[in-house]
C-alpha cells in the first residue's frame, strides 16, 4: 500500500481472534490496512470502526456498510463508539507511531530526510507544532522533552544550544535544525541520533504519550469479557506503558492484594511478544522497530 504498508499484519489481527459477527476497533486506520484484513474475517452481522485523526487517512475511507470511520483522535475512543452504540467491543487494534504517508510527505516534516518547515503533527488542526516546541519552549522543557522521550544525555546541551541559536534567528525548517544540532551529531551516530531528537519532538507535539495512556486506561471498560487488545510499537517508551498495562492494569507500581494476598488484573496475556522475521523487514524497513503484544479481558 502506497499509504502505508501495514506490519504485522496477518499476526495482529490473528491477535484480535475474530468472530464473525464481533465488533471490532482498529484506532489507527492509516492506510486501511488492518481494516481490510478484519473485514474479510467479519461476517455480514459483523461490525468494524477504526479512527484517525489526520485528515489524509480519510482518502482511504472503505466502502462497505459494516464499516465506520471516525476522524478524531483514538483517545476520544471510549465517547464515540458509545455514541455509535457499541459501548463494549470484541477486540480492538492499535498499531502506534508515525504512518509511512505521514513519514514520506516531505512538507509534514516528520523526516530527517527532507528538507520542509517544522511541523510534526498528526493532526493538522493541532495548535502545536514542532516549530513551537524548538523555538518557543523554555530551556529546561525544552531539556526535558529531549531527555524524557529521546533518551538523551545531552539534552541539557542540546537544550542550551538551541535555545542560543534561536536569539538570533529562527529554527524554522528541518535544515536550521539539522544545522543547529551539527556539534551533536558525530558522523558514525548521526542518523540514530537524529531519530531520537525527531522522536523526541514528535512525542511532545503530538503528547503521544499521554494519548496512549488515557486509551489505554479505558480498554477495560470498552471490551467485552474476552475481547481482545492487539497493540503493535515501535519505541520503547511505548512498549513499555503497553507491557505494563497489560501486566497489571497499571503503568507504575503493582496492584493491591486483598486480605489474603491476591490481586485482581483487568488482562491476561496471550502468547509472548511477537516481531517481525527478516522477510517482512526486508520488504518493510519500518518494521524493523515493531513489537506486538495481545492480551484478553477477564
Amino acid at each position: 500500500m502506497d499509504y502505508h504498508n501495514p506490519v504485522l499484519l496477518k499476526e495482529t489481527v490473528d491477535g484480535l481472534a475474530v468472530k464473525s459477527d464481533g465488533i471490532y476497533v482498529d484506532v489507527t486506520f492509516g492506510g486501511g490496512g488492518h481494516s481490510r484484513e478484519i473485514l474479510k474475517r467479519l461476517g455480514e452481522n459483523g461490525k468494524l470502526f477504526a479512527f484517525d485523526q489526520d485528515k489524509d487517512a480519510l482518502e482511504n475511507e472503505i466502502d462497505d456498510p459494516r464499516f465506520t470511520l471516525i476522524n478524531e483522535n483514538f483517545r476520544f475512543a471510549k465517547r464515540f463508539l458509545r455514541f455509535y452504540g457499541a459501548a463494549q467491543v470484541d477486540g480492538i487494534l492499535g498499531d502506534f507511531g508515525v504512518s509511512s504517508h505521514q513519514f514520506d510527505v516531505a512538507e509534514r516534516g516528520f523526516s530527517t530526510r527532507f528538507e520542509a518547515k517544522l511541523d510534526m503533527r498528526m493532526n493538522q488542526g493541532d495548535k502545536l507544532s514542532a516549530y513551537h516546541v524548538v523555538n518557543e519552549y523554555a530551556e529546561e522543557d525544552l531539556s526535558r522533552v529531549l531527555l524524557q522521550y529521546g533518551e538523551l544525555r545531552s539534552a541539557p546541551k542540546i537544550a542550551r544550544t538551541l535555545v542560543s541559536l534561536r536569539k538570533e534567528s529562527p529554527i524554522e525548517t528541518t535544515e536550521d535544525l539539522k544545522v543547529a544540532l551539527k556539534p551533536f551529531l558525530p558522523s558514525n551516530r548521526e542518523h540514530k541520533l537524529l531519530a531520537q531528537i525527531y522522536q523526541a519532538i514528535r512525542i511532545e507535539v503530538n503528547q503521544e504519550l499521554e494519548v496512549l495512556k488515557e486509551f489505554l486506561q479505558q480498554t477495560e471498560e470498552m471490551l467485552k469479557p474476552g475481547g481482545r487488545l492487539s497493540l503493535i510499537s515501535y519505541h520503547s517508551l511505548e512498549d513499555r506503558l503497553v507491557k505494563r498495562y497489560m501486566r497489571n492494569g497499571l503503568f507504575e507500581g503493582e496492584p493491591e492484594k486483598d486480605i489474603f494476598g491476591n490481586f485482581s488484573v483487568p488482562f491476561k496475556k496471550v502468547g509472548g511478544l511477537i516481531v517481525p522475521g527478516k522477510e517482512e523487514i526486508k520488504m518493510n524497513n519500518r518494521a524493523r522497530s515493531a513489537k506486538l503484544r495481545v492480551a484478553k479481558k477477564l
